[in-house]
């Protein structure tokens, strides 16, 4: 897959959490549609940055770490690059969670060890800004070259 297929993909993951959280959302007002809108947020940070990843350097199966230092020249600032890494690490925590819940408006992941990570809307829509920034910083720098 090339990174333009990539590209694609994040915008269309993220074009549906953006509408799940600010219209579908507060309509039907469905607290487990929270679990929904961040994996659409995940999907579109992964899928950016493997595009990202597969642009400079030809290959996607690099550490975050490696992609932190590529994302320095996309213009990205340390909070969203912490942003995009907490969103990759709750969505690892989210997979080996022996459960999650929702409580009091919030979504709850419980670890094994019986630690939490506690998500709410308003974190989530912080986390869809930083994936918003993420792609427009991308389609900036990229300007897609043929």
């Amino acid at each position: 897959m090339n990174f333009h297929k990539n590209f694609e993909d994040a915008i269309r993951h993220l074009q549906i959490a953006d509408h799940m959280a600010y219209v579908t959302f507060p309509l039907v007002n469905e607290k487990r549609l929270m679990i929904k809108i961040f994996d659409e947020t995940y999907k579109s940070v992964v899928n950016s940055i493997n595009a990202i990843l597969k642009y400079e350097i030809g290959r996607s199966n690099v550490s975050f770490r490696e992609f932190s230092k590529i994302a320095k020249n996309y213009g990205l600032l340390n909070e969203q690059i912490n942003g995009l890494r907490d969103i990759i690490l709750i969505q690892k925590k989210r997979k080996e969670s022996a459960m999650e819940f929702i409580k009091r408006e919030k979504l709850v992941i419980m670890s094994d060890g019986l630690s939490t990570e506690v998500l709410d809307l308003i974190i989530i829509k912080k986390y869809i800004l930083v994936a918003k920034e993420l792609l427009f910083k991308m389609k900036k720098k990229l300007v897609f070259k043929n």
